[in-house]
């Protein structure tokens, strides 16, 4: 009777700690996705095997981590998907270690996870940012079989900036290109809060990445969405204040859509910009969503158990441009 009196305050406090989690994550965020320290300590580290501090170029922000299966998860070793993840923060902040939560949530659910550093404004400006994803990008083709994925089932996902860069690498074929590779090596492509239309910009962080206003119009890329895209799953917060969602992933879709390309949306009314990739975290999962099982399903992964315990609402987004 102790024993039982003990364990409800213990599970009250501890909702009440994940609460805090979720509160901060969202709180704390300074800028499009500024990632805490906080929900890293709260995210599994023993869901997954880990590669760090891997070299894709020869400066010191051209390293990538790796999160891989761990033995015996399905599907088998040659047939897992692989994603290349571009993290956010205006072009001008982030690391690759404060993501980690967004590798164990797919490592441990099969698939092999590529997390790249690239370099950020005011040290270089557009394009150097694309050029070192591209780099990174190609890295993760070339080494998909010997991790363990199918190189037929190579993805590029972002969030909010990121999903700026991996859009870029999705439907701009000169990117990839100068690498020697392609996005027809592409299954697919993933934008969250991707910032794919913000000419004119007037955020100032983003004006000294892009040299505005000397700008090309060539940067943005809905410039290069056409019939040669990959497929797309493009998703956003219906309340975003920081990237519109109706002029970027709403414009996105209709323009991709109309060129014959199979795009799949989704938008969240109960997440913002910051807590659209934060809620992929499995501390926090619970508070919106859900985000990981329509990820899970685009790259070909068994997503019913993310989906029975969470159903809150999601609507399609269907914005005319």
């Amino acid at each position: 009777m102790r024993t039982a009196r003990m364990s409800i305050p213990f599970l009250v406090r501890q909702r009440r700690g994940l609460l805090v989690a979720a509160t901060a994550f969202g709180a704390l965020a300074l800028a499009a996705c500024s990632p805490i320290k906080l929900l890293d300590r709260l995210t599994p580290s023993d869901t997954y095997a880990a590669e760090t501090g891997i070299d894709y170029g020869s400066a010191p922000r051209q390293q990538l981590d790796v999160y891989r299966p761990l033995p015996g998860t399905l599907p088998a070793e040659g047939a897992r998907p692989l994603i290349v993840f571009f993290y956010g923060g205006t072009w001008t902040h982030g690391d690759r270690a404060s993501f980690r939560f967004v590798g164990e949530a797919l490592a441990s659910r099969g698939a092999v996870v590529v997390i790249p550093d690239y370099r950020l404004s005011p040290q270089v400006t557009y394009p150097v940012f694309v050029q070192d994803s591209a780099r990174a990008m190609k890295w993760g083709l070339d080494n998909a079989a010997r991790l363990g994925a199918d190189p037929k089932q190579v993805y590029v996902m972002g969030h909010s900036s990121g999903g700026y860069n991996a859009a870029m690498l999705a439907l701009d074929p000169r990117w990839l290109g100068a690498v020697g590779a392609s996005p027809k090596q592409l299954a697919g492509w993933i934008g969250l809060a991707g910032a794919y239309d913000f000419l004119p910009m007037g955020d100032p962080d983003a004006q000294r990445a892009f040299n505005w206003p000397n700008t090309p119009r060539d940067s943005q890329p809905i410039a290069h969405a056409s019939a040669a895209s990959p497929r797309a799953l493009l998703m956003a917060a219906s309340k975003d204040t920081l990237v519109d969602p109706v002029r970027n992933t709403g414009q996105m879709a209709s323009k991709l859509r109309a060129a014959g390309v199979e795009v799949e949306t989704r938008e969240f009314d109960n997440l913002s910009h910051v807590t659209l990739i934060g809620a992929v975290a499995k501390p926090i999962r619970w508070i919106g969503g859900p985000v990981l099982p329509p990820v899970l399903d685009f790259v070909g992964l068994s997503a019913d158990a993310e989906k029975s315990a969470q159903r809150p609402s999601i609507q399609s987004l269907n914005h005319s441009p």
